[in-house]
């Protein structure tokens, strides 16, 4: 096998343009979906729960994370959690792959968060209008979390397709097989 690309979208597009564009795209997310629900519903809004909204915005990060970890339960050998201090108070979750790993299984780790965790928003938000702006808002928030996820689909989606994928410190790797002449 030999690296085919290497992958750092950190150091790719930087941190601040990753914080802007996901910023971005949450604001874009909220103000699309709220205005599609108040088309759809002319219920009035309640803001009755917010201790629940509240619970649920600390909670999509983590659940992001276990959805990540869904695909890969076979490779459990492989994985590695590490849970760490951010600015002295939030945690940061990483899941670390130490073996290569199919395309699409990592392709379907990428997507499986925000096809799960946004599925569920949406479906939740067409059950309960009263609290369409919560939805709304958890919607926007997971998207923006989703962001380099989708920018890593994006790479993904134009290597060889029996490539292997393998986390390194300088990124994801992208191997191939040898080709013997």
């Amino acid at each position: 096998m030999h690296c085919w690309k290497t992958i750092n979208v950190k150091k790719q597009y930087g941190l601040d343009r990753l914080y802007i564009m996901s910023a971005l795209i949450a604001l874009g997310v909220f103000m699309s979906f709220y205005i599609v629900l108040n088309i759809l519903y002319s219920d009035p809004l309640s803001d009755q729960n917010f201790l629940l909204f509240i619970c649920a915005i600390v909670a999509v990060y983590p659940l992001h994370k276990l959805c990540h970890f869904l695909p890969l339960v076979g490779c459990r050998k492989c994985l590695k959690l590490i849970v760490r201090k951010q600015l002295k108070v939030l945690p940061k979750i990483s899941l670390h792959i130490s073996e290569p790993v199919s395309k699409i299984r990592f392709i379907l780790t990428l997507a499986a968060p925000f096809l799960l965790i946004n599925t569920t928003i949406v479906c939740l938000s067409l059950l309960m209008p009263v609290y369409s702006h919560y939805f709304a808002m958890l919607l926007a928030y997971h998207s923006g979390l989703c962001l380099t996820d989708l920018i890593y689909m994006r790479n993904l989606a134009h290597s060889p397709k029996d490539a292997l994928i393998e986390e390194t410190d300088t990124g994801f790797e992208i191997l191939v097989p040898e080709v013997v002449a």
